[in-house]
């Protein structure tokens, strides 16, 4: 079968489609034709040996997966051939197969595509766990989103808003405000021009916000700090920016705040049922047009490395996708 291959750490631009052998079918897994395949900052992170979690050589990247069950495992009861699924696999997804653990897998509904499947798992999962688990977010809370426009941020101003809280996005241009906007922020700032922590004191009559999504870091992390409302919760979902931010701990003591870590691939791996909770939830909701996935960029298997830098250069609004057939 074709597949991107990583055989040591390097660079995105690196990357190329190999022919390898198809993998092996355990007794509790799935074979699944992919379809199309997410891409995600992780991605980029993990070929480069970044990333917390490091697959043996040879492997290839990818972490999420839409397709069609071809095969199943003697131990799989819930599943059967011809099933349309999606599943957060790790790695292995910019494939034409792989073979995924029964309890990874989620079926995707009747009318959804397999492109807009591809782009659900992993930014609605971990947006889901980061407010629902981690936040406890609740109706007529301020949520203040950074990285408003990437994979996460735009899934995290939908389940907000959903949920009933007040959103406040923050972005590099005034294009992805827009984009935000259309997805129901209720107020954006532009961060490439000013501060934003004055601004986020202002729309909240200097109270600061409840809620702080971060997948940036750096100096946003800092700056979040010091518009973070009492008893406020701050969730580390990444480092986009390419710094991770120290705090000084005075500013939780004095707000009272909590520095919350979103580590969503290994809840998933302890909890399981938790993140098909969640999952029910979301797909409830696109069944009900409150969440709509933004997919601005798809690749072919072979231009996987120029989704990998499209992402590197931000110039991708909610999720790029491989369509793999």
């Amino acid at each position: 079968m074709k597949a991107i291959v990583c055989n040591e750490w390097c660079k995105p631009e690196d990357l190329k489609v190999s022919e390898i052998k198809n993998p092996t079918l355990d007794d509790n897994s799935v074979r699944v034709e992919i379809y199309a395949s997410g891409v995600n900052f992780p991605d980029v992170l993990i070929v480069q040996g970044k990333y917390q979690y490091k697959p043996p050589f040879p492997f290839s990247p990818g972490s999420e997966v839409a397709g069609i069950i071809s095969e199943i495992g003697k131990n799989v009861k819930s599943l059967k051939v011809g099933d349309r699924v999606m599943a957060v696999t790790g790695h292995g997804a910019f494939a034409e197969e792989i073979c995924v653990p029964e309890d990874k897998i989620t079926l995707v509904p009747e009318n959804m595509d397999f492109i807009t499947a591809a782009s659900m798992s992993l930014t609605y999962g971990t947006s889901s766990y980061a407010l629902f688990q981690r936040a406890n977010i609740k109706e007529n809370d301020v949520v203040l989103i950074h990285g408003a426009t990437g994979g996460v941020g735009i899934t995290a101003i939908e389940i907000s808003k959903a949920v009933g809280a007040k959103v406040i996005a923050t972005a590099s241009t005034d294009e992805k405000l827009k984009i935000a906007k259309e997805y129901g922020a209720d107020y954006c700032i532009n961060y490439s021009q000013n501060e934003f922590k004055d601004k986020v004191k202002e729309y909240t009559n200097g109270k600061g916000a409840n809620i702080i999504y971060d997948p940036v870091g750096g100096d946003v992390f800092n700056q979040s700090l010091r518009c973070i409302a009492w008893n406020g919760i701050i969730l580390v979902i990444g480092f986009a920016s390419g710094t991770i931010a120290s705090a000084p701990t005075n500013l939780p003591l004095l707000k009272n705040c909590s520095i919350v870590g979103v580590f969503w691939g290994a809840w998933r791996e302890r909890e399981p049922n938790g993140h098909n909770v969640n999952m029910e939830k979301i797909l409830k909701w696109w069944k009900e047009n409150k969440v709509k996935p933004k997919v601005s960029k798809v690749f072919n298997l072979e231009d996987t490395k120029y989704a990998l830098q499209a992402l590197i250069n931000r110039e991708v609004i909610g999720k790029a996708v491989i369509k793999v057939r």
